[in-house]
């Protein structure tokens, strides 16, 4: 068993991209399928390019708009200000576009009557570990920085995803809070936090030397048993270098600084705010400390887990250079320091699947949430459905039950955001009004 191991993990990093590419292909078609079902889901409005600032690994990545059918006329107008939600997509981090979730930013539309901001952040293993991150907090700070010429309502923002998108609902306002880049785990300051910021954290120790050191050339770097995640052969020129551009690379983040206001949280860049207002996440993975057998021992259903092909080229690609520590908050956020859940947004809708090998840790971070930090936490599980039932490639119809958890979710923003006025009777108001 211990070579078959070995095998799987000892794949170059070239045939980690190979493979990528691949089940990008494969789950693009999928997706195709998925949206023909009827109804048609959405179009994106518009996109925009943005640079990554936050990142010391610097690029471009694309935001997909999808908003209400008055947007355009009431920015002419210079009318009122949308609500916006902020989206990530799924797939491991390393499959997936921001056109996967256009069902859920069809019936947001709908529903709230807000902007919802699908994010095409950067993927692995091309970008590991935290790329992801820090292009969904990248996409925060752009749309509060431009938020006049986008006619959003920067005191109404929340975050939403799907899977390992779910994950980044927390660990990106996690990342917004700037605290790995000014203390230590053990509190203390961090002389010089502010030239690079992955390495500045580790969970097991609490001393002020806390870096994170690449793999060295013989692969004896703190290999962790997650999966088949072991040192990857011919990789450590490719992640030497990330690693390099990460301690000397500059980063934005060291101008972002944040803070709890009541039951949102205040994001301040340069002049400018946003408060996030709540988290919408499903079904997402927060304590990757679990090794894949130990999650898939708690899963009830072993014939609808996650297959070993897809969790061995996440974890191989992602959770990179294998000195990771897998407790890092940016990544789980089930096992984040009190201090850190603390200053989250105190709404959050949290919906996980019966047969998911993410059920139990889901879970444990619920209660957590709920017994710790006395977050108002609206949890369901959707029973008798896998991981990821809504996106089912199935053009004849909707993902049973999918549209009615959404609306669910919708429900619950517009109670985050005060939306008091049912947007039907709006929408007939407004026909009323226009000119013919």
């Amino acid at each position: 068993m211990s070579a078959e191991k070995k095998k799987k993990g000892d794949r170059p990093r070239w045939m980690l991209h190979i493979q990528a590419q691949f089940w990008r292909v494969l789950m693009g078609i999928g997706m195709v399928l998925h949206r023909l079902a009827r109804p048609l889901p959405p179009a994106p409005s518009f996109h925009k390019y943005i640079d990554a600032t936050v990142s010391p690994i610097k690029g471009k990545f694309r935001l997909q708009f999808y908003v209400p059918k008055d947007y355009h006329r009431r920015k002419k107008l210079k009318g009122k200000r949308y609500p916006c939600i902020v989206n990530f997509h799924g797939g491991g981090f390393v499959l997936g576009t921001a056109h996967d979730d256009a069902r859920w930013a069809g019936v947001v539309v709908e529903q709230v009557g807000a902007v919802v901001v699908s994010v095409d952040y950067r993927l692995a293993p091309e970008f590991p570990f935290p790329t992801a991150v820090e292009d969904g907090a990248d996409a925060v700070l752009y749309l509060a920085k431009h938020a006049d010429e986008l006619y959003l309502d920067t005191e109404r923002f929340a975050v939403s995803g799907f899977s390992s998108g779910g994950n980044m609902t927390f660990t990106v306002p996690l990342c917004l809070q700037g605290e790995l880049l000014e203390r230590t785990a053990s509190g203390k300051p961090i002389p010089n936090s502010h030239e690079g910021h992955l390495s500045r954290f580790n969970s097991h120790e609490a001393n002020d030397n806390n870096t994170l050191r690449p793999p060295t050339a013989n692969g004896t770097a703190n290999v962790t048993p997650n999966g088949s995640r072991i040192n990857l052969s011919r990789q450590v020129s490719k992640l030497d270098r990330i690693a390099m551009l990460r301690q000397t690379g500059a980063s934005s983040l060291s101008l972002v600084s944040s803070r709890k206001e009541g039951s949102a949280v205040s994001v301040f860049n340069q002049g400018t705010e946003v408060k996030i207002r709540g988290i919408v996440s499903f079904y997402p993975p927060t304590d990757y400390t679990q090794t894949r057998e130990q999650r898939r021992q708690t899963c009830s259903r072993t014939d609808h887990q996650l297959p070993a092909v897809f969790t061995e080229l996440f974890d191989d690609s992602y959770l990179q250079p294998p000195s990771l520590d897998l407790a890092h908050p940016w990544l789980s956020p089930g096992v984040a320091p009190d201090h850190m859940l603390t200053a989250l947004p105190d709404d959050i809708v949290m919906l996980c699947c019966e047969w998911d090998m993410l059920l139990a840790e889901g879970e444990r971070f619920r209660d957590r949430l709920v017994t710790n930090f006395k977050k108002r936490v609206h949890y369901h599980c959707v029973p008798g459905v896998p991981h990821g039932w809504d996106k089912a490639p199935n053009p004849l119809r909707e993902s049973p039950g999918a549209r009615d958890q959404y609306i669910v979710a919708c429900k619950e923003l517009r109670r985050i955001f005060e939306i008091e006025e049912d947007l039907e009777e709006v929408s007939t108001r407004e026909e009323e009004d226009s000119p013919v």
